[in-house]
């Protein structure tokens, strides 16, 4: 069989997976503090012992866009957005530390304090805690305060969201298979980072563009089907050539 057919395969199969990336992205236009995903490939020559003629389709490593969305002030209490540079930690699934952007909070009957995703939020000495019936807010540098129900006057801090950046320590920060970000490279948890400021009662939206979105979809399917088109004459040409030798 002729090495285009496999040449055209690995075309496709790459506008495949950029499709799924960027469906990814339009799917969670309205999630909050999502960061949109990136897919790129290029073209490789192949080289051997004949000349480097054929090219083949090759993923790069794709990467994450971490520019800021636009923000969303809600006024309640236990929204929160991070001010320019800057991530909240989270305790992931595997209960490794993570970060996120995510600041739609809540509080689950045990007083765990959780993103809207339901991963407990990281305070001075783990998971953050909070007692029930009171008045919560939550300051600019994360310190959680506490009053009376009724919304009086805060009387205590009792914890303080962990909040680190990045760019201060040094390090890239990549986005794992369960959407959180990490440090590339990195297996210890980042340090808190003081000058990271909150912006309470708003969020951060997604900072996806929907139409970009969009029109690379139709674009990386235009181009899927050129693939397939091009798998189809070759197995036409192949089929024409056996049907050739079969007459010699």
């Amino acid at each position: 069989m002729d090495k285009a057919l496999f040449i055209a395969m690995t075309g496709a199969k790459h506008n495949m997976l950029a499709q799924t990336a960027r469906s990814n992205n339009l799917a969670n236009v309205n999630t909050t503090g999502f960061r949109a995903d990136f897919e790129q490939a290029r073209a490789m020559p192949v080289f051997g012992q004949h000349h480097p003629s054929r090219v083949y389709a090759l993923t790069e490593r794709p990467a994450t866009d971490i520019q800021a969305g636009s923000y969303e002030y809600t006024g309640r209490n236990l929204d929160i957005a991070v001010r320019g540079e800057g991530w909240i930690a989270v305790q992931a699934p595997d209960g490794t530390e993570a970060y996120t952007r995510r600041g739609d909070l809540n509080i689950d009957p045990n007083g765990v304090l959780r993103t809207g995703n339901g991963l407990p939020i990281i305070g001075n000495g783990g998971p953050i805690v909070l007692p029930q019936g009171q008045h919560i807010h939550i300051n600019a540098d994360g310190g959680i305060a506490l009053g009376n129900q009724a919304g009086g006057a805060d009387v205590e801090i009792v914890d303080q969201i962990k909040l680190v950046s990045a760019q201060e320590q040094g390090v890239v920060m990549e986005k794992g298979l369960d959407g959180l970000m990490r440090p590339m490279g990195i297996d210890v948890p980042l340090e808190l980072a003081e000058q990271v400021q909150l912006e309470s009662g708003a969020l951060e939206t997604s900072n996806v563009n929907a139409v970009s979105e969009l029109t690379s979809l139709l674009a990386l399917s235009r181009q899927y089907e050129m693939n397939v088109k091009m798998m189809k004459s070759v197995d036409d040409t192949s089929a024409s050539v056996n049907s050739l030798l079969r007459m010699g």
